[in-house]
């Protein structure tokens, strides 16, 4: 199973994702978090938030901005 991590808010708001070691980009919501995971194979509808399989650094999903 690929690694995923979910890096702390950018000030700017939104949260890099990574997967292995490559980084997917900046998601702002779950929303987006779950479309960066489909395109790298993974199934949206089986990813549940609360896996071990995410690393949530700085928060966890409902924290998307520096302020929350």
């Amino acid at each position: 199973m690929p690694r995923i991590v979910v890096h702390p808010p950018a000030a700017t708001g939104g949260r890099r994702v990574q997967v292995d070691a490559e980084i997917l980009g900046v998601a702002y919501d779950v929303k987006d978090l779950l479309e960066f995971l489909r395109r790298a194979g993974l199934d949206p509808e089986e990813v549940r938030l609360n896996d071990p399989l995410i690393e949530w650094r700085g928060g966890g999903p409902d924290v998307w901005s520096p302020s929350n």
